[in-house]
C-alpha cells in the first residue's frame, strides 16, 4: 500500500539510547522508497500525546510511534478512531507490543517493515474510555510504577529503580477489596492486584508474558485470592516455572468486558507502564480489531 506521507513521533526518554539520532539514520530508508517523512521529537509523554493527536488530524496516512510501550499506547489512542495506520519503531526497554506482533527490534529492520506496508487489525483494551494495547492493572503494580518514576527522576537507572520500587511496594503490601462483574457473575475478592490483559497471556515456562494473538476479542483477567507476602513470592516463582495456572490462590478469567467496583472513589490505574487516577467503578472492554498496525508480512497473513 502507498505510505506517503509518514509521521514519526520520537520519545526522547524511551530506552537507553539517543532515539533522535537513531531515527535520523532511518530517514534515508524512507527516502529511497520516495516516502515523505516528518519527524518530531517529544520530550515527555504529554508531548507525545499532543503530537499524536495533531498527526491524527493531519495528512499523514501512517503515524509511527518511535519509543517504548508508553509511546505506542499514546499514538495508538490517537489513531484508533481514524483512518490512520500505526507504525512502530521499538526503541524502548521492553517493547511488549512490538514483540507480540513480531516487529523487529532492530531499528533498520523495523523501518523496512514500515516501508513494506503490510498491515493487520488488532484489538485494543479500554478502561473508562482510556485505551491500552498491552495491559492494565491496579494494586501492587501502579505503586511500583509510581515509585520507579520517582527514583528515575532522582537519577536512578530503570532497572535499579524498578528493583527498589518493588521492594517498597512489598513493604507496604496493600490489599484491595474488589467486586468484579464478569461473564454475568459477581465475584468479591481481597487481593493485592488485578491484572487485565488485551488478549490472553501465556503462562507456560518458555513463553510466560507473551501473547500469540492480539485479535481474538477477549480480555484476560488475572487475580490472586487474599494471600501473604510469602505466598505471593511463591506465586511469582511458580509463574517463572510455568505452574501458575494450577495454583489454588490464582484465578484466570476471560471475557470481552469487566466491571470493577471498590469502596474507593478513585483508584490509581496502570496501563502500558503509565499511571492515571480514575473514578470508580472501572469499566473495561475489548474493542475487537479496532487498531490498524503495520507488521511483518508473515504476521499480517495470520
Amino acid at each position: 500500500m502507498p505510505l506517503t506521507p509518514v509521521k514519526i513521533i520520537i520519545s526522547a526518554g524511551a530506552g537507553p539510547g539517543d532515539n533522535r539520532k537513531v531515527c535520523e539514520r532511518l530517514v534515508p530508508i524512507f527516502k529511497e522508497h520516495q516516502i515523505d517523512v516528518d519527524v518530531s521529537l517529544a520530550k515527555n509523554g504529554a508531548e507525545v500525546t499532543e503530537l499524536a493527536r495533531d498527526a491524527a488530524r493531519g495528512p499523514y496516512q501512517v503515524v509511527v510511534a518511535a519509543g517504548g510501550d508508553g509511546t505506542v499506547n499514546s499514538v495508538a489512542a490517537a489513531v484508533v478512531d481514524t483512518d490512520k495506520t500505526l507504525g512502530v519503531l521499538p526503541l524502548g526497554t521492553l517493547n511488549h507490543f512490538a514483540r507480540d506482533l513480531k516487529i523487529p527490534f532492530d531499528p533498520e529492520a523495523a523501518a523496512r517493515t514500515i516501508v513494506a506496508g503490510h498491515a493487520t487489525h488488532v484489538d485494543v483494551g479500554e478502561v473508562n474510555n482510556r485505551i491500552f494495547v498491552n495491559n492494565s492493572s491496579l494494586g501492587l503494580y501502579p505503586i511500583i510504577v509510581r515509585e520507579r518514576k520517582k527514583r528515575e527522576r532522582l537519577g536512578h537507572g530503570k532497572w535499579p529503580a524498578f528493583f527498589w520500587a518493588a521492594i517498597q511496594a512489598f513493604r507496604r503490601y496493600p490489599f484491595l477489596n474488589v467486586r468484579l462483574r464478569v461473564n454475568g457473575e459477581m465475584l468479591d475478592r481481597t487481593t493485592p492486584f488485578v491484572f487485565v490483559g488485551n488478549n490472553e497471556y501465556a503462562m507456560d515456562l518458555f513463553n510466560i508474558g507473551l501473547r500469540d494473538r492480539l485479535d481474538r476479542g477477549v480480555l484476560s483477567i488475572y487475580i490472586t485470592h487474599g494471600t501473604t507476602r510469602l505466598k505471593l513470592i511463591g506465586l511469582a516463582i511458580r509463574a517463572v516455572f510455568g505452574r501458575l495456572r494450577d495454583d489454588k490462590d490464582f484465578m484466570a478469567l476471560f471475557s470481552n468486558e469487566l466491571k470493577i467496583q471498590t469502596r474507593h472513589k478513585r483508584l490509581r490505574v496502570a496501563f502500558d507502564g503509565e499511571i492515571e487516577p480514575m473514578e470508580a467503578p472501572l469499566q473495561y472492554r475489548v474493542r475487537q480489531r479496532a487498531l490498524r498496525v503495520i507488521v511483518p508480512e508473515d504476521a499480517a497473513a495470520k
